[in-house]
């Protein structure tokens, strides 16, 4: 099968997310990138103050890609301005490569739903969408990227495939993919479809970077919880995704954190199923 070229800012190949809680450990690593929660870095005076172990790693040539959580852009409210500066201030602090966000919505009509929610794949969805990351575009020093997100809800009235909508949504905006596989592993196991006929039908072209994170069964469905290991399917959608493009993957750890040889050896599965080089040789010395 013949490899695709990214066109997009080089990151390396394996990264993970940046959380204060392990930020000591991430520290002796040699992460490719690491992407940070935006809405946890504290604005001061109109700029980004980034905590001293992220400037660290910045110094040190670590990518550091701001990741929005809060900024609605499936949603029919304008962006709010605030949250927009945000995530440009961030840019500008981390001398980023790139931004990124999710394709949902948080809020509606002022309320917010402190949680990610699907926009339905409709034309006017679509339209929406465009016209809000195209204005977030505007903003951004950098490139865009938007994710993919795991979701229980499916609205009734869908009128594409994820595939189809994704495809149209990067081709109108010429936005940037995260592409989450383990939210695909989550929506294909919930809705009792094969989760790599499902990544086999999304588009890999504009790919900036991967998603990998654990999750766990409870209630009858799979939870996307980034607080369990990863599992042999995620992983399976790794080296799938792999052999179609040259992708840079990231794990996401969000609470419930391990001891720092059991997040080595989760890193170290994930650039097996990548096939990329580990990242964590050094900081197994330090650690043991």
């Amino acid at each position: 099968m013949s490899t695709v070229t990214r066109t997009v800012p080089a990151l390396g190949d394996l990264g993970l997310g940046w959380r204060r809680e392990i930020a000591g450990v991430i520290a002796d690593l040699r992460p490719g990138f690491c992407e940070v929660i935006a809405e946890s870095v504290p604005i001061r005076r109109t700029r980004a103050v980034p905590d001293p172990l992220l400037t660290d790693l910045r110094d040190r040539g670590v990518p550091l890609v701001p990741h929005g959580v809060a900024l609605s852009l499936g949603g029919v409210d304008e962006l709010e301005p605030d949250r927009v500066h945000r995530l440009t201030a961030c840019a500008e602090a981390f001398g980023a490569p790139l931004v990124s966000e999710h394709i949902a919505f948080v809020r509606a009509g002022g309320i917010e739903a402190g949680h990610l929610l699907p926009v339905p794949r409709t034309r006017e969805a679509l339209d929406v969408l465009v016209r809000n990351i195209t204005r977030m575009q505007d903003a951004l020093p950098v490139p865009l990227a938007v994710e993919n997100i795991a979701a229980f809800l499916r609205w009734p009235e869908d009128e594409y495939s994820e595939g189809q909508f994704l495809a149209e949504l990067l081709e109108r905006t010429g936005a940037l993919l995260v592409l989450d596989v383990a939210n695909v592993y989550a929506n294909a196991r919930n809705r009792g479809l094969d989760p790599l006929g499902e990544l086999a039908r999304l588009p890999v072209d504009r790919i900036a970077y991967s998603h990998v994170a654990g999750g766990s069964e409870g209630g009858g469905r799979y939870h996307d919880t980034h607080t369990d290991p990863v599992n042999r399917g995620v992983l399976e959608l790794v080296t799938a995704l792999r052999e179609r493009a040259e992708v840079p993957f990231m794990l996401e750890r969000d609470g419930r954190y391990p001891p720092a040889a059991e997040l080595f050896d989760e890193l170290d599965a994930i650039a097996g199923a990548a096939g990329c080089a580990p990242i964590t040789d050094d900081a197994r010395k330090v650690w043991s």
